[in-house]
C-alpha cells in the first residue's frame, strides 16, 4: 500500500513537470527579457565557433584545435559587456605571454642535451608555477587578473611539457593560439554590438532601484505601525513582504555591486560625453545605503516585537510620524531621479516639510509627559522616600538583633558590631534596589511608553542619516559631472558641471536632538 502511494506521487509529479517547467522559463523571462537574448547569443556564438567543425576548408586548416574556441566561448562569454571583456581580455593576455615564455624556454631548452633538457623544462614548470601562483595572492592581481594568471599557468604547462615528447608544438600552440582569438573576438563581437548588456548601467540601475525600495520601505513601515486593526492577515502579510524586499535588495547588495563595479571598469567609455564614471563612489554610496538599511531593517522590527504600545496610544502620534517617513521617502525618490537622470539633486531636497513634521513630532511627544516622564514626580518622589525608611527599619531590626549578641570577650564584640555595620548597608542596598526598579517602571509606564519611544527614535535616526546618503550622492554627481538642477525641466538640460550646494539641514539637526530629549 505504501509503495503505491509513493508510485502515484511520483508519478504526479512527472506529469507535472512539464508544466512547471513552462512556468519557471516564463517566470524567468518576465523577470528580465535580457536573459532571453543572451541565451540566444550564446547559441549564436557556439553556432558561429563549430563551423570550424562542420566547414571542410576551415577543419583542415586548423585541425581538432577547434575545440579550443568552442571552450573559449563556453567560458568568456558572459551576461555583461564587463564581464566578458574582462575574462576574454585575461585568456588572451594569459594565452599569449605564456605562449611567448614557453617558446623562450624551449629554445634555451633545446641547445642542451636531452637529460638537461628535462631537468631544465622541470625546474621551469616549478619556478614558472610558484611565482605565479604566489602572485595571486596580491590584492590587485587577484582582483583584476586571477583568471588570466590561472590561464598562463595551464597554457605554459601544457606547451612546455609537451614540447619534450612533440616534434611540433610550435604549430600546435599557434593553432591552439589561433582558435582561442577567434573565440574572444565572437564573444567580444556578441558583448558588445549585439543588445549589449553593460555591468556599468547594471550598477547604476540597481543603486536607483535600491534607493526607491528603501523609501518604499520606510512609508510601509509607518503605514502599517499604524493600521486600521480591521485589515485582514492577507493584506498585512503581502504588505510586510514588500517592506522586507525594499532593504532586502540593499543588505545583499554588497558582492553584486563591487562585482559590477570591477566588470564596469573594464568597459569602453559608451556615453555620449565618454566622460570617466566614477564606479568606486556607486560602491561607496552602496554602503552607506546599508548602514542606512539596518536602521529600517530595526524599524520594521518595531511591528513585530511582544511588547507593542496600544494602538489608542499610538493614534496620538500618527499624523506627524506619517509625515516624517512621507518627507524621508520624498528625499531618497528624489536622490533616486537625480542618479537616474544624471543630474544633481535640488537643493531643496529636505524641504520645510520635514522641518515642520519633526517639530510637530516633538510637540505631540511634549504634550503627553505622562506617558514619557510619569504622571506626578513628587508620587515617585515619595514612593522613593518610603522605600527608604522601609529600609531604615529593616537596618535598624538588623542591628538590634546583631548587638544583642553577648561574648566574654571585648574584642570579639566589637568585631561583631562592624560586622553587623557591614551587613546592615548591604541588607540595605538590597532592599532599596528593586524598590527603585518598580519606581522606575511605574514612572515610565514601560509596557505602553517605551514601544513607541524606541520606533519614535528610529524614525527620527533615518533623517539623521539621510544627510549622509545626501553627500554621497552629490560627490558623485560631482565626480561623474552630473547637469545641474533646472526647476521644470528634469529630462534635457545643457551639461552644466557646476555642483548643487549642499542643503542646510542644521534645523531638522536641532530638531533631531529636541526630539529624541524629549524621549
Amino acid at each position: 500500500m505504501q509503495v503505491n502511494k509513493h508510485i502515484q506521487v511520483t508519478m504526479d509529479k512527472i506529469q507535472h513537470f512539464p508544466v512547471l517547467c513552462w512556468k519557471t522559463s516564463k517566470k524567468v523571462g518576465a523577470e528580465d527579457p535580457r536573459r532571453i537574448i543572451h541565451s540566444l547569443k550564446v547559441g549564436l556564438s557556439l553556432t558561429l565557433v563549430s563551423l570550424l567543425y562542420l566547414i571542410e576548408p576551415l577543419f583542415k586548416r586548423i585541425g581538432s584545435n577547434a575545440t579550443w574556441a568552442v571552450m573559449t566561448v563556453v567560458v568568456v562569454l558572459e551576461f555583461t559587456a564587463g564581464a566578458t571583456l574582462c575574462k576574454g581580455l585575461n585568456r588572451g593576455l594569459g594565452t599569449l605571454l605564456a605562449g611567448s615564455l614557453a617558446f623562450f624556454i624551449e629554445g634555451v631548452a633545446n641547445r642542451s642535451g636531452r637529460v638537461f633538457r628535462a631537468c631544465f623544462i622541470g625546474a621551469a614548470v616549478f619556478l614558472i608555477g610558484a611565482a605565479a601562483t604566489y602572485m595571486r595572492f596580491f590584492p590587485k592581481i587577484k582582483k583584476n587578473y586571477d583568471y588570466g594568471v590561472v590561464i598562463f599557468l595551464l597554457t605554459f604547462n601544457l606547451i612546455t611539457v609537451s614540447s619534450y615528447r612533440v616534434d611540433n608544438v610550435l604549430k600546435i600552440a599557434h593553432d591552439r593560439l589561433y582558435t582561442i582569438a577567434i573565440g574572444c573576438g565572437v564573444c567580444l563581437l556578441m558583448s558588445l554590438l549585439i543588445f549589449p548588456n553593460w555591468s556599468g548601467e547594471e550598477l547604476h540601475n540597481s543603486t536607483v532601484l535600491k534607493l526607491e525600495g528603501l523609501a518604499k520601505s520606510i512609508e510601509g513601515c509607518v503605514n502599517e505601525y499604524f493600521f486600521d486593526t480591521e485589515i485582514d492577515d492577507n493584506k498585512e502579510s503581502c504588505s510586510g513582504d514588500q517592506i522586507y524586499k525594499g532593504y532586502k535588495a540593499v543588505l545583499d547588495s554588497k558582492s553584486i555591486d563591487e562585482s559590477l563595479a570591477l566588470q564596469a571598469s573594464w568597459e569602453p567609455r559608451h556615453s555620449s560625453h565618454c566622460y570617466r564614471i566614477p564606479w568606486q563612489q556607486y560602491v561607496k554610496l552602496g554602503g552607506v545605503l546599508r548602514h542606512f538599511g539596518y536602521t529600517v531593517v530595526a524599524l520594521h522590527g518595531c511591528l513585530q516585537t511582544e511588547i507593542q504600545t496600544p494602538r489608542s496610544v499610538r493614534i496620538l502620534f500618527k499624523d506627524p510620524c506619517t509625515r516624517v517617513a512621507r518627507e524621508v521617502s520624498k528625499a531618497l525618490i528624489e536622490l533616486a531621479n537625480s542618479i537616474r537622470n544624471r543630474r544633481h539633486c535640488s537643493p531643496e531636497i529636505l524641504s520645510d516639510h520635514l522641518h515642520e513634521a519633526l517639530q510637530d513630532l516633538n510637540k505631540a511627544i511634549k504634550s503627553q509627559p505622562r506617558l514619557f516622564l510619569g504622571s506626578n514626580r513628587n508620587k515617585a518622589s515619595n514612593m522613593l522616600a518610603l522605600a527608604a525608611a522601609e529600609a531604615g527599619q529593616k537596618r535598624c531590626r538588623s542591628g538590634g538583633s546583631l548587638s544583642s549578641v553577648k561574648t566574654d570577650s571585648s574584642a570579639l564584640m566589637e568585631w561583631k558590631t562592624k560586622r553587623a555595620s557591614v551587613q546592615s548597608r548591604e541588607a540595605e542596598r538590597k532592599v532599596l534596589r528593586p524598590q527603585l526598579s518598580k519606581i522606575a517602571i511605574t514612572s515610565l509606564e514601560f509596557s505602553e511608553a517605551l514601544p513607541f519611544a524606541a520606533f519614535a527614535s528610529l524614525l527620527v535616526e533615518t533623517v539623521a542619516k539621510l544627510d549622509n546618503i545626501i553627500d554621497e550622492v552629490e560627490e558623485l554627481g560631482r565626480i561623474a559631472c552630473f547637469k545641474e538642477f533646472i526647476n521644470g525641466d528634469d529630462q534635457e538640460q545643457q551639461h552644466i558641471t557646476v555642483k548643487c550646494e549642499k542643503p542646510n539641514i542644521n534645523v531638522s539637526q536641532n530638531q533631531l536632538s529636541s526630539v529624541s530629549g524629549a524621549e
